[in-house]
């Protein structure tokens, strides 16, 4: 049998990866050093700061094509393809071995379509939802990739009722999701009283989401300040400080702190948090929060045809329930933002049920060891079909 970690290589493997946001590129960096110690492999792509500083060679940064919904793809959609022609010229270039996409959907999908009429070989690593709306996309992930590596348990499932090759490899959040700091040494870094409530505020990573977000919550601190004992921390994603500005001016105690989400989330005793991957890493720091999001009414109307789940924050999904308070488009206001965390903050027995539940995803979750389990099976996948090296 081929020993897959020997593959034939005429070259150097040449691989692309591509993650279109700030989760992504994290997660991708982490399988490209995983991949490169088993491989060493060559890598080329899309992404962020956290790929570059892993080795690989950005041909397009990611923030280049980092949108929200419909109506922002639209206007986003010359930016996109130039991103995609220079993806798809790179391809031909270089001719890689395989293609590593992560997430991100919306420009990946495009992307895969193009790099699978050249016969280049397709992994996706953090699927789309699909089985929580347009199912009809399974048809296209079928027909285009070789492997899905999907992070939620009943995802694996779900794609092989459809006749799609999928390994559940556990997720990568389990493992990456720490604090470095204690609540004290948190509050002593930046000035906060540990004995105070502390509220932090994860806003969202995308321009287009702090458009919506921002505002709402700037109100709902004024509001929140009138108790001069509560402290607020906003966790700011890479390049995102400026466009927090308006949080900052309407209280004394707002800080905003970059790099340092998880020691942020793990010191607050209420977290306000945009839906999305901010969500379970809040469960893996029993991190109590109000889950909020607004897209454009556009998006919005779209997406409320197309959802197949009751439920948009993901920690609810996952537990099958409502473990968290979802505050989504015309119900993310700021006397229901501000309701949410009094009673957080007041009612201990609320705060006490919603930890349980957290943990209760957190168990859900898989072990330490996803990246690892999603190397491994790539090079599994690139050794089948392929002779092994000379002894």
């Amino acid at each position: 049998m081929t020993d897959p970690s020997r593959i034939a290589q005429d070259r150097p493997l040449q691989i692309l990866i591509s993650a279109g946001e700030t989760s992504g590129d994290i997660h991708a960096a982490r399988l490209v050093h995983a991949l490169r110690s088993r491989t060493g492999a060559e890598f080329f792509g899309m992404g962020g700061p956290h790929m570059r500083d892993a080795g690989v060679e950005t041909i397009v940064d990611s923030r280049e094509v980092a949108v929200l919904g419909l109506a922002e793809t639209i206007t986003h959609i010359p930016a996109v393809l130039r991103a995609l022609r220079r993806l798809e010229g790179e391809a031909r270039l270089r001719k890689p071995h395989l293609a590593i996409l992560v997430d991100s959907w919306g420009v990946h999908v495009r992307l895969a379509k193009r790099l699978k009429k050249q016969g280049i070989r397709l992994v996706y690593f953090i699927s789309p939802q699909v089985w929580a709306w347009r199912k009809g996309r399974v048809r296209t992930i079928r027909g285009i990739f070789e492997k899905v590596l999907v992070i939620f348990p009943f995802e694996q499932a779900f794609y092989e009722r459809e006749g799609v090759a999928a390994e559940f490899v556990g997720n990568p959040l389990v493992e990456e999701v720490r604090a470095t700091k204690s609540r004290a040494e948190f509050g002593l870094a930046h000035g906060l009283n540990a004995s105070a409530p502390i509220i932090t505020l994860l806003p969202g990573s995308r321009r287009s989401e702090l458009r919506y977000h921002v505002p709402v919550l700037a109100a709902a601190i004024q509001e929140l300040a009138a108790d001069e004992n509560l402290q607020f921390v906003v966790a700011a994603a890479p390049g995102m400080r400026n466009e927090l500005e308006l949080l900052r001016v309407t209280a004394a105690a707002v800080i905003v702190v970059e790099n340092e989400t998880y020691n942020a989330l793990a010191a607050a005793d209420c977290s306000v948090v945009a839906s999305g991957t901010a969500t379970v890493e809040a469960a893996l720091l029993d991190a109590p929060c109000v889950v909020i999001y607004r897209l454009s009414w556009v998006t919005a109307e779209v997406v409320r045809r197309l959802m197949k789940t009751p439920y948009v924050a993901m920690i609810n999904v996952i537990a099958g329930r409502l473990v968290a308070p979802e505050l989504i488009q015309e119900n993310f206001t700021v006397a229901k933002v501000v309701a949410e965390v009094r009673r957080l903050l007041d009612d201990p027995n609320a705060r006490a049920q919603m930890i349980s539940g957290l943990r209760e995803v957190r168990a859900r979750l898989g072990s330490a060891g996803a990246i690892e389990r999603a190397a491994d099976a790539i090079v599994t996948m690139l050794a089948r079909n392929a002779p092994a090296l000379p002894s």
